[in-house]
């Protein structure tokens, strides 16, 4: 296996992760971030609005097109209705991450298998996954930045400078291309400050030219499309881009050590990570001191950088499981290497605690069904079979090997773990569907066969739109604005009605109530119950 890891690293990643993430990712529910991606990628399809974008109707230049481009092209192929075809475009760029990771690592360590220990660590952390679909434009603009620091690496530690400066700036115009300056400021420049600080900066004359050449060529492939937008639909792109860059000191603001936990989000590597970041223990276990110095300080700038921001989400942090993922990976090579030999209990304590909580969690998997037997039938069942055997088999293989001190399989093991939840566990989710949950994907046929169209009345949720499969107009927009349609009669969805807006509504139509939508996988009493995923549908006849 080692061997042919050591011969086809990238192709070994792109492997895994499009195993872990290809076969049942779309069991998960489209998310409000997900869903104004792909209805901007179905308007790029069914109305041809590729350049001057658009989200059910109105326009969208919140985001950058190049995500929902490659989002629209596989639904060309696969089907605009194929979630899993709309989400492989991110999956993709969560394999090119790691790739990234690897090719970054094998430049600082020149040491093939360990560059693929800190890729595994990168594409199985938390929130890079979870990325994919709470926020998919983030997993774009990070998985080419980071390739932009690849051949920036490269330029500053060799002589080829036109080559490397031309990559980095296009790869760098691509990560513009899909959230604008984000990657820039989150994962580039705390890049640049630490190399810096840790390999120096050996600049002449040749490679300032170069440079502006991968400024040029950057701002070139990612500012064309701000350009057009600006100069074909000014006032509307004005009015986004000043509501955009307000929230960022008055959205969501949170105090600055909003991310003292940041190391938690890369999921079942936290004690790792937390314990790669403990300089004084590890300068002295590391193979190469310099390297390591140099990813700790990547990924702490990252984070005070990201704490500057007044804005602050969980999601946000993702930039920092990048540089996160290798040095994480250098306390795993080193107790790989090692572990056997170790015998203070402060050393090996946390590793037992670790990899042992992820074994006993494999172990009582099978257990479970007790909770949710009388769920599990037909397909259901032979997931979670699947799920518990294998679940048991990794949980046990962990502690024979944790007990004879073999650290390379308890981690390849963990990989094996997150690969069966995310491929065998997640089907389950269907069995936690509340009684309620009423999808809205039907709807459009029915109207269609009535000869009717379809109004939004109030905030109509991204997810329901989606699901509808067609633009539903506003008659009351954010402005509280109200459009009465002309049609004589007609569907309207509506996420609640004012007391004042019913007495509007009654003055002009026969209102009759026909269904309530409602895509809460969750019961109403249950504190993840979300009321703007609901909707109530009737059908308005004109007086």
């Amino acid at each position: 296996m080692l061997e042919t890891i050591e011969r086809k690293p990238i192709l070994s990643i792109f492997l895994i992760v499009v195993t872990m993430l290809g076969f049942s990712i779309d069991y998960l529910p489209v998310s409000i971030m997900e869903a104004r991606n792909f209805i901007t990628a179905r308007e790029m399809i069914t109305d041809g609005n590729w350049l001057l974008t658009t989200m059910n109707g109105l326009a969208r230049y919140e985001k950058p097109p190049l995500p929902t481009w490659l989002s629209a092209f596989f639904a060309m192929i696969f089907g605009i209705k194929n979630v899993l075809a709309l989400r492989l475009p991110a999956i993709l760029c969560v394999a090119l991450t790691g790739t990234g990771i690897y090719l970054v690592s094998s430049k600082l360590l020149e040491n093939k298998l360990h560059s693929f220990y800190n890729a595994l660590i990168g594409v199985t952390s938390f929130y890079v996954i979870g990325i994919i679909i709470e926020a998919p434009w983030d997993i774009y603009t990070h998985a080419f930045m980071l390739l932009s620091i690849y051949y920036l690496f490269q330029f500053f530690t060799t002589t080829h400078n036109l080559k490397y400066s031309l990559l980095a700036g296009g790869f760098m115009g691509l990560s513009i291309l899909c959230k604008g300056p984000i990657s820039i400021y989150a994962l580039l420049l705390p890049f640049l400050i630490a190399f810096g600080f840790i390999y120096g900066y050996r600049l002449n004359r040749g490679k300032i030219g170069s440079i502006l050449l991968c400024i040029i060529s950057a701002l070139c492939i990612g500012g064309w499309w701000f350009l057009y937008v600006r100069l074909n639909d000014p006032e509307t792109f004005l009015a986004i881009a000043q509501r955009e860059t307000g929230n960022w000191s008055s959205y969501n603001v949170k105090p600055f050590y909003y991310y003292w936990s940041f190391f938690t989000q890369s999921g079942i590597w936290t004690i790792p990570a937390f314990i790669a970041l403990l300089y004084p223990y590890m300068k002295y276990r590391v193979a190469h001191l310099k390297a390591y110095q140099f990813t700790l300080l990547w990924t702490l700038l990252a984070v005070v950088l990201l704490s500057l921001i007044p804005e602050k989400k969980s999601r946000y942090l993702m930039p920092v499981l990048i540089p996160m993922a290798i040095n994480t990976g250098f306390y795993v090579e080193y107790l790989i290497r090692s572990f056997k030999t170790l015998t203070d209990k402060r050393e090996t304590l946390p590793v037992y605690f670790n990899f042992g909580l992820i074994a006993l969690i494999g172990i009582a998997f099978p257990f479970a069904g007790f909770f949710i037997a009388p769920q599990l039938t037909g397909v259901l069942l032979f997931w979670f079979a699947l799920a518990s055997l294998a679940l048991f088999g990794i949980g046990l293989f962990i502690l024979i090997n944790l007990k004879h001190k073999r650290i390379a399989p308890v981690f390849y093991s963990c990989i094996g773990f997150i690969g069966t939840i995310l491929i065998a566990v997640l089907p389950l989710s269907k069995t936690q569907i509340a009684p309620s949950y009423n999808p809205v994907s039907t709807l459009k046929a029915e109207v269609a066969q009535q000869g009717l169209k379809v109004y939004g009345f109030n905030y109509i949720a991204p997810e329901l739109i989606w699901q509808f499969g067609d633009k539903i107009p506003e008659i009351k927009n954010e402005d509280n604005q109200i459009h009465l349609p002309q049609d004589a009669q007609f569907g309207m969805l509506a996420n609640g009605i004012s007391l004042e807006d019913q007495d509007l509504l009654k003055t002009n139509y026969d209102i009759e109530l026909i269904e309530t939508y409602d895509l809460n996988r969750s019961p109403q009493d249950s504190k993840q119950y979300n009321g703007r995923l609901n909707a109530d549908y009737y059908i308005m006849t004109k007086k």
